[in-house]
Order: C-alpha cells, then structure tokens, then sequence
C-alpha cells in the first residue's frame, strides 16, 4: 500500500518541539566524545542517519553500511551520519540523539533494543523526522517504513534443515541443545518461534536451551561448555541462531574434544561460517541478500528525506513493510548462492588452509 506524504513543519520550528531535551543530550555525548561520522558532500541535499547495532556479527561493517552508503551516493548529494552501538542501547541511545542535533532529515534505525528504542523514535516523531526501522522491528513510535527478512522463515529453515540432517544421520530422537539470540532483539523470537514450529514436530530431545545475551559468541561458548560438563558428550545436535553462536558451539566442543560432532546451524552467511561448511564443523547457515535490504533502506530513506510517497507490499502494525526472503544454505550450495551472488568470492573463502575443502566441494 502506498505510505502517505508525510507533511512537516519548517525544520526551525519541528526541531524546537524537542530543542531542550536533544540539546541536552547532545553536550552530554560530547562531552564523552561520541561524534557521529559523516560521509558525502558538506553542500548535500539532506542528511540521513544511520544507526547500527553492533559489530560482532560481520555483516553490518563489511556489508550493510557499505552497500547502504554506497546507494545513497549513487542517488544524489546526500551525506550519511554512521554509527555503531557495539551492542550498547544507552550508547545508541546517544548516537541518535546526537544526530538528530546535527539535523539529519531521517533516521535508519537497527535497534539494539527493539523496546529501549521507541525513545528514540519518539524524540525524531517530536521533531517531524521520519524513521525507517532496519532489520529489526522497534517496538513502538511512528515508523515511517520497514525493511527487513522473514524471520520467522529464518527459523524454520534452520530447523527444517537441522531435523532433516538429524534424521539422515540416525539421529531422529537425538538430543540437542538449542542456543537462541539476545533476548532484546525482537528478530530472535521471530527465529526462534520458526524453528520451534519445526523441533516441536520432532522427536528430538531438548535438554537445555539459551538465550544468549547480546549475540555474544563467547557467552554461547561458555553456556555450550558447561552443558557439555553437565551432559557429556552424547549431544546429536546444536541449534545456534546465527554464525557467531554456532562459532562459539565450535569453539566448547574442540576445546572438550567431542569425538561424535554434532549437527550444528547457523545464519547470515559469515565468512567463517561458510569455512566451517567447508570442513564439516556447521551443517548449514542461512543466508540473506543484505546488498537489496540495504539498497531499499537507502531509497526510502531518500524519498522520505524529500517527503515522497513511499510503497510497500505489506504492513506489520500498520508500518509500511518489506520482508525479503532468505536461503538455506549448505556446503553443496555455496556456489550457487553467496559465490554467485558475489556476496563472498572464492578466493575470500578458499584461502590456502580451505583449497583441499574447496576442491572437494568443487570450488575454484
């Protein structure tokens, strides 16, 4: 449905509704020395914000704010202001508030914590800024757009493909652990709801679950350790929400010498994860076409800035939305997906420690 012209008052007067509380902020952040980085022209036609939320999860540095920075220099004399929360909401927190000072015409906004930050959204509404939420759902606040995968299909994929190696190995009735995401992002419920809509049909055997604070590769390893303490090693198979969880699974089952490996999952497609593919030590991993999710940020975010009328083929909460659709992948189908794609090349995965791996998977 088509998302309504958004009318604003002159910035003068929009800003001035919330001068007092974003000036205040703003001497705070600069007080600590959190400026926000700038890309594009000083004499450019708006501004936009752009806020991630972490950066333990390769994809927001090496690919979601290139190729969304990257579009809007190609649709015209835009600057973009960047920042990264390292996974901090107080932190993004600032990082919003302080551009939204600077006088950004929108706001791109991955939350840290989709609930903490209806705030920010409420103090950009204050001032008539439009927010496009980017790949996680804020929680509340009056979102311009939304742009994001099926999440819930992210689980069920995983899942599907987790019950289904399961089975083939003779392991139907195994028991697994389940490593979830952070409990603040509202896209981790959505996995998880997918993938119990698949293991809840097995027979497998739940014996513990996680979930893990701030996607934090370490915190999955420690949690995997101790169950791996507590269970032995008799565990068929780990459930991990994304590549840097799975990774952290690796990690506490070479360092416990697990002599059965188990099935393990994983999502977003990570250099590293597509290397463990490659040797055996993770079954699958989903990828999503980041550079499309990226690209449709950075135009709506254009189109609000100039106070377009903006489409979407869908609405969640009566927000404009778009889900783009993400893939299984295992070793078998690295070539046709992340290769192809030119998401990762084969000389990024088949480094010398890999080119046996690779061979053997017909990579070249």
């Amino acid at each position: 449905m088509p998302f309504p012209r958004r009318r604003r008052l002159p910035k003068s007067l929009a800003r001035a509704a919330a001068a007092i509380a974003v000036a205040a902020a703003a001497l705070g952040v600069a007080g600590c020395g959190a400026g926000v980085p700038q890309t594009g022209p000083s004499d450019s036609e708006g501004t936009i914000g752009l806020l991630l939320p972490e950066a333990k999860t390769a994809r927001y540095e090496t690919f979601d704010r290139p190729f969304f920075e990257a579009r809007v220099e190609e649709l015209g004399d835009y600057r973009v202001l960047y920042s990264n929360a390292d996974q901090d909401a107080a932190k993004q927190q600032q990082q919003a508030e302080s551009a939204l000072a600077a006088g950004v015409d929108v706001l791109v906004l991955d939350p840290v914590d989709a609930t903490a930050a209806v705030s920010i959204v409420q103090v950009a509404n204050a001032q008539d800024i439009p927010v496009v939420s980017y790949d996680r759902l804020i929680a509340g606040g009056d979102l311009a757009y939304y742009v994001s995968f099926d999440n819930e299909k992210v689980g069920e994929l995983q899942a599907s493909a987790f019950v289904s190696a399961l089975d083939a190995a003779g392991e139907s009735d195994g028991s697994i652990l389940v490593i979830n995401g952070s409990p603040t992002d509202s896209n981790a419920e959505l996995f998880r709801t997918g993938a119990r809509s698949i293991l809840d049909d097995s027979d497998l055997d739940v014996l513990a679950e996680y979930d893990t604070p701030g996607w934090s590769p370490e915190k999955a390893q420690q949690w995997v350790a101790g169950q791996l303490a507590q269970h032995g090693h008799d565990i068929a198979g780990i459930y991990a929400a994304n590549d840097g969880t799975a990774g952290g699974a690796v990690a506490a089952l070479k360092a416990a010498n697990v002599p059965d490996w188990p099935i393990i999952t994983g999502q977003d497609a990570e250099l590293t994860a597509i290397q463990r593919l490659l040797t055996g030590d993770q079954y699958m991993t989903v990828y999503k076409a980041i550079r499309p999710q990226a690209e449709l940020a950075a135009e709506v975010a254009v189109a609000l800035l100039h106070g377009e009328e903006v489409t979407a083929p869908m609405e969640i909460d009566g927000v404009p939305t778009t889900l783009l659709d993400p893939v299984a992948v295992t070793v078998d189908d690295i070539a046709a997906t992340v290769i192809a794609d030119g998401f990762w090349t084969a000389d990024d995965i088949c480094t010398p420690a890999y080119a046996d791996a690779c061979a053997a998977a017909g990579i070249e």
